[in-house]
């Protein structure tokens, strides 16, 4: 077994435009990582992936990430090897899983002292800070995973004109509500603590609430769209 696993982590599956990643995570664990770009075709990939690996007997748990797929065994696999075989298969032959998820209508008070990053955003982009904001509201934006916190929704669907690298020094007291932009990606914080998004604005929707069924607010597969309800700059 552990020979096997070894070989497993180390297998020259390389990260390519065209070939996934796969490695053992411990030994009841495997990570599929998805070959190439982020996009959302790549992530309905995953989502038909996870579909297939739920099925599975011996799979007990799948957490889909961005362009990854984490898999939990009910017990350590005799043979990851063939596991792993099976799941290049699988990527290759499996159609695109669309999900009709819930839209969201997001109203975000733009600026301000709770998105304080605004105007950092517009001098990174080169743009006006109004600029950054239509740019934001104007994509229909896709919940593709769930993680980093409870609640946190990994968005696809920023506008690539405003990606803008994370900060070097994080605020240490980002308030849960807070609307984002990290590096290519788009979010709103769900809980409170440091984080180093830039933030360009808040809503006051509650992302997270361990009293709510389900408690996070937002599944796979759901559409936000963001508006001004208002902007001080």
């Amino acid at each position: 077994m552990t020979d096997t696993i070894s070989m497993l982590e180390n297998t020259p599956f390389g990260h390519s435009a065209d070939t996934p990643t796969i490695s053992m995570i411990g030994t009841r664990a495997m990570l599929f990582e998805a070959p190439g770009a982020f996009t959302l075709a790549c992530q309905r990939r995953i989502w038909a992936l996870m579909d297939a690996c739920a099925d599975r007997a011996d799979i007990e748990e799948v957490m889909p990430g961005v362009t990854n797929l984490m898999l939990i065994f009910s017990v350590p696999p005799e043979d990851p090897e063939a596991v792993a075989g099976w799941l290049r298969k699988a990527w290759a032959t499996l159609p695109e899983k669309h999900i009709k998820g819930r839209l969201f209508e997001v109203g975000v008070r733009y600026g301000g002292e709770l998105g304080s990053d605004l105007p950092r955003v517009a001098e990174h982009c080169g743009m006006s800070t109004q600029d950054v904001i239509t740019l934001h509201q104007a994509p229909l934006y896709t919940v593709c995973a769930l993680g980093s916190v409870p609640g946190f929704g990994y968005l696809h669907g920023l506008d690539p004109r405003l990606a803008t690298p994370r900060k070097s020094v994080p605020s240490l007291k980002m308030l849960a509500g807070t609307v984002t932009i990290g590096g290519p990606q788009a979010g709103i914080s769900a809980l409170t603590g440091p984080n180093g998004w830039n933030s360009i604005g808040f809503t006051d929707l509650v992302m997270f609430d361990p009293e709510r069924d389900p408690p996070a607010l937002f599944a796979v597969g759901d559409q936000i769209r963001f508006y001004a309800e208002s902007i001080e700059v």
